[in-house]
């Protein structure tokens, strides 16, 4: 494979590069690698700002760019790292890594990672409710459980009309109280898990009513629903569709749903495909956590493409690509969080990352 001339060589900035070429044509997009810069994830020399891995596709992005603010990698060394989920009480971002079967607590005081909880289930999906406590998608245990404050464990979902879940993934909670989350089976297709089994449910997205307890099946239109998130105002359900892992014919995109008197779902509509034109032609990743700023973007944690595709996409209420965060890693899941609610972090392959942006999660 050719690389082209390093900035230095050519009197161009690597920024000037990768920002003009992502403005004037996505596929004209190359990852920092493909120009023979690594860039040091350790934090001990910082880049230059603005940080050229935030990457602004279309002018509507710029106002959500931070200029002095950086990618920073926050640890590495997981398995696969999943669910990161802020809690705002105990200022700490909580995410799971799954093959270890554990769960590791990242603290905003000093930055201090450690064990939060072990064994986890597998645990995948993270939330904390409106009251704190924190919920949890089970895959070694095809279920979604409750931390009670006490310490005790509710097991909120482990079978629909009569069969255990597949593998329960991400979950939400609706002002309402209720919690909607996906089950598209991957725990029970990984061996590296340890739970190896068949799918005994078509995949799916299933809500937990608050007051009674009961599970209803809201949509089965995704192959394999992934992330999921509302819209800020709770009108819109929006899923990710990893079902191209498993079904050669599922296509890469993202769907929404209206919310129909907070309970239902209508028919799922494309929001956004999650192919994109890049130097060679187009590819086609997958989306996998995804989560809405208060201004309807929504932000998604993308791979299985590679350098130039591979980190955090944002799109517009409309559907439109705006932005790129680009990641040395394949990433999985994100969540807003700190202390105003405007730092996204991001889980990804080894790693937990963070950054700084110019708007707040919606609550």
């Amino acid at each position: 494979m050719n690389h082209p001339a390093s900035p230095s060589s050519t009197g161009v900035s690597r920024r000037h590069f990768l920002q003009s070429s992502a403005v004037a044509a996505v596929g004209a997009l190359i990852a920092p690698s493909a120009l023979g810069i690594e860039r040091d994830w350790s934090g001990q020399n910082p880049v230059r700002y603005p940080d050229p891995d935030i990457i602004a596709l279309d002018p509507r992005f710029n106002k959500y760019k931070l200029g002095n603010t950086p990618i920073r990698r926050l640890h590495t060394g997981s398995m696969w790292s999943e669910g990161p989920a802020w809690n705002g009480v105990g200022r700490y971002l909580l995410w799971s890594d799954i093959p270890n079967d554990r769960q590791l607590r990242w603290l905003d005081e000093d930055a201090h990672v450690s064990v939060f909880r072990q064994p986890s289930g597998n645990s995948n999906g993270n939330t904390f409710d409106a009251a704190g406590r924190q919920i949890s998608c089970e895959h070694g245990n095809r279920r979604v459980v409750r931390y009670e404050h006490n310490g005790s464990v509710t097991v909120l979902a482990d079978k629909f009309e009569g069969k255990p879940f597949n593998a329960p993934n991400d979950v939400v909670q609706h002002p309402d109280g209720a919690i909607w989350f996906t089950d598209p089976g991957y725990g029970s297709l990984m061996n590296y898990e340890g739970h190896k089994g068949e799918l005994l449910l078509k995949e799916a997205v299933y809500r937990i009513d608050a007051k009674s307890g009961a599970i209803t099946k809201v949509t089965d239109a995704a192959y394999k629903p992934n992330g999921l998130c509302f819209s800020p105002d709770f009108k819109k359900l929006y899923i990710a569709d990893t079902g191209s892992s498993h079904y050669p014919n599922a296509p890469k995109n993202i769907l929404v749903c209206d919310v129909l008197d907070g309970v239902r779902l209508g028919a799922a509509k494309e929001f956004a495909p999650t192919k994109m034109m890049m130097k060679g032609g187009e590819q086609a990743g997958m989306a996998d956590g995804i989560r809405a700023d208060i201004d309807g973007n929504i932000w998604a944690a993308c791979g299985w493409v590679g350098d130039g595709y591979d980190g955090v996409h944002v799109f517009s209420p409309e559907g439109q690509r705006i932005g790129l965060i680009l990641l040395p890693e394949i990433a999985s899941n994100l969540c807003f969080g700190g202390a105003k609610r405007n730092r996204l972090f991001v889980t990804a392959g080894q790693s937990l990352y963070a950054i700084y942006v110019e708007t707040q999660g919606a609550a």
